[in-house]
């Protein structure tokens, strides 16, 4: 089998970067290990916990012990179903801050800044603001990936705004807009009462074009010959194919598998391979390097009202909701319940946001485990940019063996200092005369968490990954050493080869790294297929005009 273009990975990039293709009239083909992901798992927003911890959708990596985080070994879930981990995750839509992309550009991506990127994160939005206000210029209106706000009918949703900004905080109607900081509404991938992955928004649109074809099998290396890639190696049925391109493979399986087939097709660091046995087609020292995530705690309040979602997490009420939602695809059941958020400056002197904050109305782990003490709600919070790095090796040069991840998390010690920050900032939240109603007391850290080292021990004991792992592939200039892709995402040192998804990223976003992951693909599409790109937007974002001296 064989096709113009073979992308590894039904994910996030890939679904939008085959659905661009097949428009073009290319034929493609998507080679995916994962299965099907139809089902109410999947496709009920509540039921977002299930999914990421079972074994049919998720690949079910784990880091190795972590020695700042009391030896854990932290969960990496990533997608190994049709959508990828756009099938599997909490369906929050964040773009990112602007300053994001330029830091990007000004570190190597040429091409990828804020006023480049912007007009692809228009293209792909059909975007849909319930009359909750926002910035609809800077929106895109008919895109394939719908993006809606949820109800926010539960009080203490509106509770969260109202405390931030009686704490000074600045106030957002729209944090994928002109403005980014502040306390506003959440956006999710739901439409229609139902999960708006990738492969709902991209990829079966792409397939009625008939000009992709969908291959289930496990990629095993990619195939080179005479310094260019020709095609990938898969394991299909328990057969060895090779599925053939005549353009191009694209690589967009991850940012822990795509390093991962990168170095198993010879490309990686030159020692790590020969000690592998495997034979160096490109030394390329960055790959795998520059692993980076997001941390976060969640910080728990009993409620004195019965009016979270504690009531509902009882067999018979769930029945009620899954069967609501079977039959209309309304109700609980049709929103990912996570309705409010936050974009905060640690202090005076940071430029823009590196704190974020996810509003829970419930006192609960991604698990599914709720807190012993019943009625409750949380705020998901942590740094947005830490300067831990970690890797991505290999284990061995055997395809089916996990590779070893290693996150090095909380390794600077700035990163305990942000953590603290946060930690003390959402308790000031959280005693805002708005929370007077519903604060019973709090539940964790605990009020008799207070000293830097009480604090430390906490976020040691339970800080949990995001799951937003990126950078192992980092795109940068030709004579940066440790750039895997050139800012057309090509493979440096291989013809025929790039990499797309979120392994590119040369520092991670501001927030969930879906949306920035599926533009990528969009954008990448475009240099598939030797199109210009989008002109350059001139719109100019909000910055806290005093960020210097003011923190809020």
């Amino acid at each position: 089998m064989q096709a113009e273009f073979v992308i590894v990975g039904a994910g996030s990039a890939g679904c939008a970067m085959a659905y661009r293709l097949a428009l073009a009239g290319r034929r493609v083909i998507v080679i995916e290990h994962g299965g099907t992901d139809a089902g109410p798992f999947i496709q009920m927003p509540a039921a977002l916990s299930y999914p990421m911890n079972m074994k049919r959708y998720d690949w079910g990596y784990r880091s190795e012990p972590e020695p700042h985080l009391n030896n854990r070994a932290l969960a990496c879930p990533r997608g190994k179903v049709i959508g990828g981990s756009s099938s599997i995750n909490g369906m929050v839509y964040v773009r990112g801050h602007a300053m994001d992309y330029d830091h990007w550009e000004d570190s190597g991506a040429q091409g990828w800044g804020y006023a480049d990127v912007l007009p692809y994160f228009k293209r792909m939005e059909s975007w849909h603001s319930g009359g909750h206000g926002g910035d609809a210029g800077w929106r895109g209106t008919d895109g394939p990936l719908h993006v809606s706000r949820g109800p926010r009918e539960n009080p203490l949703f509106k509770a969260f705004v109202e405390a931030g900004k009686q704490a000074g905080y600045q106030a957002t109607d729209d944090y994928n807009g002109e403005k980014q900081e502040g306390f506003g509404p959440m956006e999710q991938t739901v439409w229609g009462g139902r999960r708006w992955s990738a492969a709902n928004a991209y990829l079966r649109p792409a397939q009625k074009t008939g000009n992709v074809a969908l291959i289930r099998a496990l990629a095993q290396r990619v195939v080179i010959k005479e310094g260019r890639a020709v095609g990938v190696e898969v394991l299909r049925g328990g057969r060895v194919e090779v599925i053939g391109a005549t353009g191009e493979v694209v690589l967009a399986a991850s940012s822990i598998n795509s390093p991962k087939l990168l170095m198993l097709s010879g490309i990686g660091p030159a020692q790590q391979l020969v000690d592998h046995g495997i034979e160096v087609v490109a030394d390329r020292p960055g790959v795998g390097e520059n692993l980076q995530d997001h941390l976060e705690l969640y910080i728990q309040m009993a409620s004195s009202q019965p009016i979270t979602l504690y009531r509902h997490w009882n067999l018979v009420s769930k029945a009620v909701i899954g069967a609501q939602w079977l039959l209309t695809k309304t109700g609980m059941g049709a929103s990912n319940q996570f309705e409010s958020a936050a974009f905060v400056r640690s202090r005076a002197g940071v430029a823009y946001p590196d704190i974020q904050y996810h509003f829970l109305p419930i006192a609960v782990r991604y698990d599914g485990q709720a807190a012993a003490e019943g009625h409750g709600f949380q705020a998901h919070t942590g740094p947005m940019r830490s300067k831990s790095r970690g890797a991505v090796t290999l284990r061995s040069s055997d395809p089916a063996d996990d590779p070893v991840i290693r996150f090095n998390y909380m390794s600077h010690p700035e990163d305990w200092e942000d953590f603290r920050t946060c930690i003390r900032l959402t308790r000031e939240v959280f005693a805002q005369e708005a929370f007077k109603p519903f604060v019973k007391h709090e539940i964790q850290p605990g009020a008799g968490a207070q000293s830097d080292a009480d604090l430390d021990a906490f976020i040691a004991e339970h800080a949990e990954s995001a799951y937003h792992p990126c950078g192992t592939c980092k795109m940068g200039a030709l004579s940066d050493p440790m750039a895997v892709v050139d800012p057309q995402a090509r493979v440096i040192g291989v013809e025929g080869l790039r990499v797309a998804d979120s392994s590119v990223f040369p520092r991670i976003t501001n927030g969930n790294l879906n949306a920035p992951s599926i533009m990528v693909g969009e954008k990448v599409s475009d240099l598939l297929l030797g199109r210009d790109p989008l002109a350059r937007a001139n719109d100019v974002p909000w910055v806290h005009p005093d960020w210097e001296t003011q923190q809020r």
